[in-house]
């Protein structure tokens, strides 16, 4: 998920406007131990079986589906239909269909193979467990967590029943129930559950031993999602140190233990720490499994993630794309992870401003995965969700709610009425309410959102910030100081261990006092979130352009001037040179710039970037946003200043029908 930072001056105003842009899957290596026996049939049948697997770990899946369907066809003839033997066949085969996302074809497969072992071994067999946890973990890969959940909770109570409650088998069974908890965000039963898990396997194997460090690397996820940042970090690094221990430096488990930490670096803005260990997983990766196997794909998502959070946007589109074309190659164009690459890099493309582009792929990108998920799945919820995102910033209103609506309606039926990523949308939903003038609702779904991530994560966890700055600016813009301040400083005293989370909390912190003219403590807020933003993300990044767009705001309210025109024209530099000259960012700073020359009465200077202004936002937006409607106001006054009042009506009356269809759309239900 990220967040993209829009900058507006109206006159007199300041305004800073946020939209949760969800990118799916974190990249976050979870094992789940499934385990799968290997085959006694015949020989043939083995060694096919054996160079099955093989080609499976490889990546070569169609190689791995013939071998194994041939190993399948010998050990039915040799060993009969119903054999043990058959089952782990059938098992491992369905293991490879789950894995290129043919999960209709899966599911049949996990089935027979359940039923012939629980025909010739009894339902209470330790082998069973496997068979069940398998078809379980399937489940979960299509959303269906109610239909996963029971069958996990039978194969751990096969294995306590036939191995006690301390045995490793037991231990992975709790593994795997606790990653479904996780999934749902039932932290409180999924830490414990971790724990006992980990607790089992120290006291058989040893605190060091590959089964420990799968676990670690769980019990670190949870730890990451529930903020507990060093925890995370600790625990990321130990799995490391067990698995260099054991596997070497270069194997490919040791390359993901450091895209893990790489990942967890990422997400708390430590780039410099990130960076070079991205670099590092890639390479050991191409190295051992090739360039074109899935796992190197992951790696490049996140890679290029990180250079998209650090404005690189040219760097990051050729590693989404390289991801996109193995992930196409390797697992078929219609798997769900490559609806899910379409989605990241549809994302990328919105943001910079390539919205035709951004449409097509969010529409194939949802179809792939309404077609193999079906059309409840959260990951469906996610792209509708970027899809409604998208809309509003076409200014397409009419079709933003119900998208949110829908998305919403997924995760509260499949994840819980409580879960965040429901929270997330929440949260857009109030955004977009805000933008059209609902404030009461929006503030009813911020606090709503709020809750929500209270009840999950606690009172100070970082996923509040975006809501808290949302209703500090709320209620900054109903003239509420006392309350926009509250929740402004909550939002800085929550992102502390965030940099880049910190310094938008305290750019909102400094619109605050801005709008209470309270200069003094606004300018050296503005002049510190400009700091950090150009030590964390580089001096030409679009959120350095946004610091230094409200700096200027606020220079020119207090009759600056110069110091004012210098900043704006640094801002505008900034997003041609990274956005493009037709980015709507850049139609933003092209109309503050020419407020301001209209404030000093230079009229043609003003014209001319008012007009720019609005060449930009009809190719880009369309010609019936609001942002057309507000330069067309400004240019109106200008005309009338001007002497060319007939003119300026005629723009009057044009932003006047923009803003009652505006109204129009955003009319509740």
């Amino acid at each position: 998920m990220y967040l993209q930072t829009f900058r507006w001056r109206s006159r007199g105003g300041y305004r800073q406007t946020r939209s949760r842009y969800l990118r799916r899957y974190s990249w976050l290596l979870v094992l789940v131990l499934n385990g799968c026996a290997s085959p006694t049939g015949t020989r043939t049948g083995a060694t096919l079986h054996e160079q099955a697997s093989l080609h499976y770990r490889q990546g070569k899946y169609s190689d791995a589906e013939r071998l194994y369907k041939d190993a399948l066809a010998l050990d039915e003839n040799s060993l009969g239909a119903d054999h043990p033997d058959v089952a782990t066949t059938l098992n491992n085969l369905a293991l490879l269909y789950k894995t290129q996302g043919r999960y209709t074809e899966a599911k049949p497969l996990y089935k027979r193979a359940l039923a012939i072992s629980e025909k010739k071994l009894g339902a209470g067999d330790p082998s069973i467990a496997t068979n069940v946890s398998n078809l379980a973990v399937l489940y979960q890969s299509q959303g269906k967590y109610a239909e996963a959940e029971p069958l996990l909770k039978r194969a751990l109570a096969i294995d306590e029943k036939a191995f006690g409650k301390d045995h490793p088998s037991v231990a992975l069974d709790l593994n795997n129930l606790a990653e479904q908890y996780r999934i749902q965000a039932r932290y409180a039963e999924a830490e414990p559950a971790y724990k006992r898990a980990l607790a089992i396997l120290e006291k058989e194997s040893g605190r060091d031993q590959l089964n420990v460090a799968t676990v670690l690397n769980n019990i670190a996820t949870l730890n990451q999602e529930l903020a507990k940042y060093d925890e995370a970090e600790a625990t990321y690094k130990r799995t490391l140190a067990i698995l260099e221990s054991h596997l070497g430096n270069d194997h490919p488990r040791v390359a993901m233990g450091i895209n893990n930490l790489a990942e967890h670096y990422r997400a708390q803005s430590r780039y410099s720490d990130a960076e070079p260990r991205f670099k590092s997983a890639l390479s050991i990766l191409e190295a051992k499994l090739g360039p074109d196997h899935p796992t190197v794909a992951t790696v490049l998502n996140n890679y290029a993630a990180l250079h998209q959070d650090l404005g690189r946007q040219s760097e990051a589109e050729p590693f989404y794309k390289r991801a996109l074309a193995i992930n196409q190659k390797t697992l078929g164009s219609d798997h769900p992870k490559v609806g899910l690459d379409l989605g990241i890099l549809a994302g990328l493309h919105r943001e910079q401003a390539h919205y035709n582009e951004a449409e097509r792929l969010h529409q194939r990108a949802l179809a792939i995965l309404q077609a193999k998920l079906g059309s409840e799945h959260p990951s469906v919820a996610n792209s509708l969700n970027n899809i409604a995102v998208l809309r509003r910033d076409l200014g397409q209103f009419g079709e933003v709610e119900p998208l949110y609506r829908r998305a919403l309606q997924i995760y509260e039926k499949k994840l819980g009425v409580d879960h965040p990523s429901g929270a997330n949308t929440l949260n857009n939903l109030a955004g977009f309410y805000q933008d059209r003038g609902r404030t009461a609702e929006a503030e009813k779904l911020y606090k709503r959102a709020i809750t929500i991530f209270e009840k999950k994560f606690g009172s100070k966890h970082p996923a509040l910030v975006g809501s808290f700055i949302k209703l500090s600016e709320l209620y900054r813009n109903q003239d509420n100081f006392n309350l926009s301040e509250t929740f402004a400083k909550r939002a800085v005293d929550l992102s502390q261990n965030n940099r880049r989370s910190a310094a938008a909390a305290i750019n909102n912190l400094a619109a605050t006092y801005a709008s209470q003219k309270k200069f003094s403590a606004a300018e050296p807020l503005y002049k510190q979130a400009l700091a950090m933003r150009e030590s964390l993300l580089g001096p030409e990044h679009p959120n350095v352009a946004a610091t230094l767009n409200n700096l200027a705001v606020l220079y020119d309210s207090q009759g600056k001037h110069a110091e004012a025109e210098k900043l704006y024209k640094r801002a505008l530099a900034i997003d041609e040179k990274a956005l493009g000259s037709e980015h709507p960012s850049v139609g933003m700073d092209l109309n503050n710039l020419a407020i301001l020359y209209d404030t000093q009465k230079k009229y043609n200077d003003a014209e001319k970037l008012y007009k720019r202004a609005l060449a930009i936002w009809e190719k880009s937006v369309g010609p019936e946003h609001l942002y057309i409607a507000a330069n067309l106001e400004s240019y109106a006054t200008l005309l009338r200043m001007t002497n060319r009042g007939s003119e300026g009506a005629k723009l009057l009356a044009r932003a006047k029908a923009i803003r009652a269809k505006y109204s129009v759309q955003g009319t509740a239900n």
